[in-house]
């Protein structure tokens, strides 16, 4: 088992990522391409840079220190050649403003751990733990694999949010070693799955019944995504599912927010959904309506 992995965030006293008190730990990498997504800078499994230019005050020092010829004044404005970029750092190390980053970088178990522990306090009073997120976390499997094991040892109660998309055998490898598997459903409907999140959504329903059957604690987590997957079709094939797993931990609805949106120009991509606002407390009671109707009673973050 692998015993270092690149690791993009760790958020500690986490309130929307499991039960209690968390420290949620965000691994690289993910298969999926959700174009609603709200880190983009996870879905490369390697270190990327990210440029706040509103933090930028074009002192050009970053244009002189990079060899590679990534930073670029055109038209009087700082531009970024992401494709030529490996990540070296170098030209964060010469801003003064902050407004370079290095997303993700490698860190090894003990390390992880040794953070989320310091918290162990908080999460036995209010019956928190351990979340690993991504990005899909399955992606670093002999990392995340080494990384739960060690968790488990020390008591740890450990979720895991994922897409489901990755491989049978390796959920059951792991399944032990997490008490919650927080589930992802973003559409029933597997060709417009494909559509918004680039994959079939067929594997991982597979995985979710697997998983269900194998007697693992799940919690279905859908994000809503207005003209997206606010549909009946998507409600009531949610609500099935709600009928078919009656020992699911519950149903957890992710109203959009578009609070990742400058990210996506922080790493040089164009946000996939640009038009949409974020859902306000009168949408979130029709939704909470829609699926009572559809009997799915639901949890809504």
């Amino acid at each position: 088992m692998k015993k270092s992995g690149i690791v993009f965030d760790i958020q500690r006293f986490s309130l929307h990522d499991g039960p209690g008190i968390r420290t949620t730990v965000f691994l690289k990498g993910c298969p999926l391409r959700c174009m609603w997504c709200h880190n983009p800078e996870s879905w490369s499994r390697e270190p990327q840079l990210m440029f706040y230019k509103e933090k930028c005050v074009q002192c050009l020092e970053c244009i002189r220190s990079c060899s590679k010829s990534v930073h670029l004044l055109k038209q009087g404005k700082h531009v970024l050649d992401y494709q030529k970029c490996d990540a070296c750092g170098e030209c964060i190390a010469h801003c003064a403003y902050g407004a370079l980053k290095l997303s993700g970088g490698e860190m090894d178990v003990d390390t992880i751990l040794k953070e989320v522990i310091a918290d162990k306090s908080y999460y036995e009073n209010s019956g928190g733990g351990l979340t690993v997120s991504g990005g899909e976390p399955m992606l670093q499997f002999p990392f995340l694999e080494a990384l739960l094991g060690e968790a488990k040892t020390l008591g740890l109660y450990i979720c895991l949010e994922t897409s489901g998309f990755a491989r049978k055998e390796l959920f059951a490898r792991i399944a032990g070693n997490v008490d919650l598997f927080l589930y992802d459903i973003k559409h029933i409907n597997d060709e417009k799955h494909k559509k918004y999140t680039g994959v079939s959504n067929q594997i991982i329903l597979d995985n979710l019944d697997y998983l269900y059957r194998m007697g693992a604690k799940i919690r279905l987590r859908c994000p809503l995504i207005p003209g997206v997957n606010d549909t009946a079709e998507h409600i009531g094939g949610i609500a099935a599912l709600a009928r078919k797993y009656p020992k699911l931990t519950g149903v957890e609805l992710l109203p959009y927010h578009d609070m990742g949106k400058g990210k996506w120009n922080q790493i040089g991509k164009e946000y996939g959904l640009c038009d949409l606002k974020n859902t306000d407390q009168e949408q979130k009671d029709i939704l909470r309506r829609h699926f009572l109707e559809a009997g799915c009673e639901v949890m809504m973050n």
